[in-house]
């Protein structure tokens, strides 16, 4: 975990921009020795943004499947794959 004071944001933009960039990860800026901002590069941001979007995509699936909704076997969605390939491939017409 990286920690700085809020004013190294503005002393040294550069610097913790490109800390963020080869770290990948947040760094944590205090104000007055408390937790005050997060700061990330929008790369570690989409990413940790589509991973969270995922995982309530997931938990959702998971949920309907507890409260007995209809799940798929393997052979079916290859099945589905399948149908769905070929359909574009041949846009639609059957041919």
């Amino acid at each position: 975990m990286i920690i700085r004071p809020s004013a190294a944001i503005r002393q040294n933009y550069n610097e913790i921009a490109e800390m963020c960039r080869k770290t990948g990860e947040p760094i944590f800026l205090t104000k007055n020795g408390e937790g005050d901002l997060v700061v990330m590069d929008i790369e570690t941001y989409n990413r940790r943004e589509k991973m969270l979007k995922l995982r309530e995509e997931l938990l959702a699936v998971e949920e309907d499947r507890m409260h007995g909704s209809k799940g798929y076997t393997v052979s079916e969605v290859a099945a589905m794959m399948r149908q769905a390939i070929e359909e574009t491939s041949d846009n639609g017409t059957g041919k």
